[in-house]
């Protein structure tokens, strides 16, 4: 490993005039999972390292008047413990499970996680599907948007080199939606997805309104299979609806073939995961009345 200088600012504001000043060379650090392992087995080291662990405006989850408060800098740990997450978005906690080993979830923060923004990231389905945004932090001030918005591509964000990411917020009207979040992986633990995805909706009248399903590691970045959701909504999500759902959403899909799985293996999976995704919402819903 390369020699570069270590900062650890206390604030973001600080941060992001050390990101500004040293840019394209200065990168920042949360909780380190993957860019250490970058820093270990590539040339392009940055000369300035920017720890972002001692800022306390990243951290914490609350309610907010916005919807459910996430710190970039929770751990996966933390969202798996959290009375606040358990109530009002259990479907994270199902991702968080997934994500790595215990170590992986005790350093490895949700930002962290979306700013890698690789195809197949497991916090970004459920968050997707409860219609989650994002607040960035940078030299000009503040702005917001929708977490479709902030992933670009394969471990490309909307930020730009003086940005850092603030927090995600699950808005109020998604708080307490029936979500169902499922992960097919070579083996049980510790395994990158072949296919992740979520489905959220809400009952009038007993039939599926406002469905939200999204996919991830089957495009550049997690997508919304728009085309599935309006077939479900208006239904009671009976067995041939679902299968066609299913279907649908593969035909979105732009998987890859690759040493782990060809793109039609992907797209199977799609239509399975679609199915249970959906079904298993539907089942929340319905207990909840």
């Amino acid at each position: 490993m390369r020699p570069f200088e270590f900062v650890a600012p206390e604030t973001a504001e600080k941060a992001v005039a050390i990101l500004a000043e040293n840019s394209p060379n200065a990168k920042p650090l949360a909780g380190g999972t993957d860019m250490v392992v970058d820093l270990k087995h590539t040339n392009a080291v940055p000369k300035v390292v920017v720890d972002l662990n001692k800022i306390e405006e990243f951290r914490g989850i609350e309610m907010t008047d916005r919807g459910l408060r996430i710190g970039s800098l929770v751990t996966h740990t933390e969202i798996m413990e959290h009375p606040l997450v358990a109530e009002h978005a259990p479907a994270m906690i199902d991702a968080a499970r997934t994500i790595g080993a215990v170590q992986t979830r005790n350093l490895g923060t949700l930002g962290g996680n979306l700013v890698t923004c690789v195809p197949s990231l497991d916090s970004g389905p459920v968050l997707v599907a409860l219609d989650a945004e994002v607040t960035v932090v940078g030299n000009d001030g503040r702005r917001q948007m929708p977490l479709t918005e902030f992933f670009v591509g394969p471990r490309k964000t909307a930020l730009n080199p003086d940005e850092l990411l603030a927090d995600i917020i699950v808005p109020t009207a998604m708080l307490g939606r029936a979500t169902h979040f499922l992960k097919f992986g070579l083996r049980k633990g510790q395994a990158l997805a072949l296919v992740n995805g979520a489905s959220s909706l809400r009952l009038d009248g007993g039939k599926v309104a406002d469905a939200r399903i999204a996919l991830g590691a089957v495009a550049p970045v997690v997508i919304r299979a728009g085309k599935a959701e309006d077939l479900v909504n208006g239904t009671d999500a009976d067995e041939a609806v679902l299968a066609e759902a299913g279907d649908l959403a593969a035909g979105e899909c732009k998987p890859i073939d690759d040493f782990r799985a060809s793109a039609d293996y992907r797209r199977d999976l799609v239509r399975v995961l679609t199915k249970r995704t959906l079904e298993t919402a539907y089942a929340i819903a319905k207990d909840k009345g």
